[in-house]
C-alpha cells in the first residue's frame, strides 16, 4: 500500500464558495436562480483543482458578468450532510459594495438580483442560508472571520 493508495480512500467533502456583496445600506445583493426556488449569494461549487476563491470569483463573473476584487474570508460553515447531498463546506468572501443591482445575467441562470435586508428577503431563503448571510455581515462588520456549524456561528 502507497501514500497514493491512502489518499484515494480519504473522505471528500462538497466545497461551495460565495461572495457578499453590499449596497451603500449594507443591504446584501441576493440572486434568484431559474433552477431552484430559494434565493442564493452569488457562487456556486468548487470545481476540481480550483481554490475556493478562484470559484468564488469564477461564479461572480459567470452569473452577474461582473469582475469584482475579493476581500477576505468573512465565513467558513460546515453544512452536514442532507437529503441526497454529503456534508460540505462552504466559504464566503467579502465582495465588497455595488451602487446598482446589476441587471445582466450572461450565463441564464439568474432570474433577478436584489439588494435585501436579510429580514426583507428570509422567505426566500433556507435557515441555514440566513444564518449564513448574518454571520458574514457580523464578521464584515467586526473585522473577523467566523466559523459556522450549518449557518450558526460557533467560533
Amino acid at each position: 500500500m502507497t501514500v497514493n493508495d491512502d489518499i484515494t480512500r480519504m473522505p471528500r467533502k462538497r466545497l461551495a464558495a460565495a461572495v457578499l456583496i453590499r449596497d451603500h445600506a449594507n443591504r446584501v445583493l441576493l440572486l434568484e436562480p431559474t433552477y431552484k426556488l430559494n434565493w442564493e449569494l452569488p457562487g456556486g461549487i468548487v470545481e476540481a483543482d480550483e481554490s475556493p476563491w478562484t470559484a468564488a470569483s469564477r461564479e461572480v463573473a459567470e452569473e452577474l458578468g461582473l469582475h469584482l476584487p475579493l476581500g477576505r474570508l468573512l465565513v467558513v460553515d460546515h453544512v452536514h450532510a442532507h437529503d441526497d447531498r454529503p456534508d460540505g463546506i462552504n466559504f464566503i468572501f467579502d465582495g465588497g459594495h455595488l451602487a446598482t443591482v446589476p441587471t445582466a445575467f450572461p450565463d441564464g441562470e439568474i432570474r433577478a438580483a436584489h439588494f435585501h435586508t436579510v429580514a426583507e428577503a428570509h422567505p426566500h431563503l433556507k435557515p441555514q442560508m440566513a444564518g449564513r448571510i448574518t454571520a458574514a455581515l457580523q464578521a464584515a462588520a467586526e473585522g473577523t472571520t467566523l466559523l459556522c456549524n450549518h449557518g450558526v456561528p460557533v467560533a
